[in-house]
């Protein structure tokens, strides 16, 4: 593997393994698992990825999310990072090519109906839940459009898709803002908090399509309340944070924010490309986590 791949696929691992070590609200962790989900998928998930993830470049986003993908789905027999996917292939590709937030936007316009294709074959392989139908470009048909075309006929329902609308814009706009304003803190306080922020802003898609809307609102709200007690510091703010986490559990894990933990990775692989954190600081120790 040459050395700028290598260093790819450290930061990718590093930053799925630390989105789902840190005990964020809702999601799976070493203390937090689905009746049919567990952190040790996330970890064999990450680990099969990554290498896929790394060789993302132009021309291959689309084959490389779709190998990842495939290739998760070889160790593990429930969605676990399909979002992750469709996040970071592009990310990597534009990391590759030269400066993140510069390069996206010219990788994302690079995309073709062949991406799109290997695109859909993906999100067929990982069968995500709370997939709808639509009457234009649906995943269960051939795509006559680009990858970025398709994406943004659907960011007005997806998270994922408005970020490439977007130009990824959550990430550089809301996401590494909130990672530097809380340097100082360990890295697990900083992951949960901006799980906490992307969630009290983004109201998440994935509790949209399972839920709707008035649940993602509701669980804005909750997260705000966490966040406007005094959170990482009060007592109060703990309180929240459990009634929270309690909150999204209910209702058999039907209101998980795994939009937001999709966000979370993809926003941790931008930080160590932008130097707002190095690869090493990712890692969650036990002591820290209470493990």
């Amino acid at each position: 593997m040459v050395p700028e791949t290598d260093m790819m696929q450290r930061r990718v691992c590093a930053a799925c393994l630390a989105e789902a070590t840190a005990r964020k609200p809702g999601n799976v962790h070493p203390g937090g698992a689905f009746d049919d989900l567990t952190y040790g998928d996330f970890v064999r998930s990450a680990h099969a990825a990554s290498p896929l993830l790394a060789e993302a470049a132009v021309g291959t986003v689309g084959r490389s999310i779709c190998a990842a993908v495939e290739a998760t789905r070889s160790v593990v027999t429930t969605n676990t990072n399909l979002g992750i996917c469709l996040l970071l292939a592009p990310m990597v590709a534009a990391a590759r090519r030269g400066a993140l937030q510069e390069e996206l936007p010219r990788v994302l316009a690079a995309t073709t109906r062949d991406d799109a294709a290997w695109v859909y074959r993906a999100i067929r392989a990982a069968v995500p839940g709370g997939l709808g139908k639509v009457d234009d470009q649906d995943v269960a048909d051939e795509p006559t459009e680009t990858l970025l075309e398709v994406m943004q006929r659907a960011a007005d329902r997806d998270r994922i898709a408005w970020q490439y609308a977007n130009e990824f814009g959550d990430i550089f706009e809301v996401a590494l803002p909130c990672l530097q304003a809380s340097a100082g803190k360990t890295i697990e306080v900083r992951i949960i908090d901006l799980h906490l922020r992307l969630m009290s802003a983004l109201p998440d898609s994935l509790i949209a399509r399972k839920c709707g809307d008035a649940v993602a609102a509701e669980s804005a709200k909750r997260a705000r309340r966490v966040l406007e007690a005094g959170w990482p510091d009060s007592r109060d703010a703990q309180v929240e944070l459990q009634r929270l986490d309690e909150w999204l559990r209910a209702d058999g894990h039907r209101r998980n924010p795994g939009t937001t933990a999709d966000l979370v990775a993809a926003s941790l692989f931008a930080a160590t490309v932008e130097g707002v954190l190095d690869v090493e600081s990712l890692s969650i120790r036990r002591r820290e986590s209470g493990r």
